[in-house]
């Protein structure tokens, strides 16, 4: 028998709540993201890199967004080409679902849908909408190790989502 859940604490876009001995968070308006994969066809991804107040930095990001953001009856596709021109100015001519993960499930209700974009032409400057401050960054996949550790040196927090980018090495300097 699952335990009911209270909540303990709500704002307006997050809620503390608990089951049983569990803390966590969940968004109040029940919302999940939209997280986009960019590789274009000279095999650079794109990244956004933008200011996080719950870390107090800069983070390195695969573009993302929230599914209902635009319009309520959003679907993750839509979102993640909305979210994908804003952040970073490039559109794509497909978005494939490659499914939806959670990152955080100890602490965190949210989950997000993965999406892979596909025929990516450069539209405009990306930055993101007013106040949100982004900066893009393609790198080629054969350098994102290196680039990563760069922007770690420099203080830059980075999203676990990068893990995606750098797992196939990983792996392989394990295996060595």
């Amino acid at each position: 028998m699952q335990e009911e859940e209270a909540v303990v604490w709500q704002g307006n876009f997050i809620a503390a709540k608990t089951r049983g001995k569990w803390e966590y968070v969940s968004r109040t308006r029940g919302m999940h993201a939209a997280v986009i994969l960019a590789i274009d066809e000279d095999d650079h991804v794109i990244l956004v890199e933008q200011y996080r107040v719950p870390i107090g930095r800069p983070c390195i990001e695969l573009p993302a967004g929230l599914v209902g953001d635009g319009a309520v009856d959003e679907d993750a596709p839509t979102a993640a080409a909305r979210e994908l021109e804003e952040e970073t100015g490039y559109r794509a001519a497909h978005m494939e679902v490659i499914g939806e993960f959670h990152s955080s499930p100890g602490m965190v209700s949210e989950s997000f849908t993965l999406l892979r974009a596909h025929g990516l032409e450069r539209v405009g400057p990306g930055g993101g909408t007013v106040g949100e401050n982004i900066t893009v960054h393609r790198v080629p996949l054969s350098a994102i190790g290196d680039a990563i550790a760069g922007w770690r040196a420099q203080g830059l927090a980075i999203d676990v989502r990068m893990l995606a980018l750098l797992g196939g090495a990983l792996i392989a300097s394990h295996a060595a």
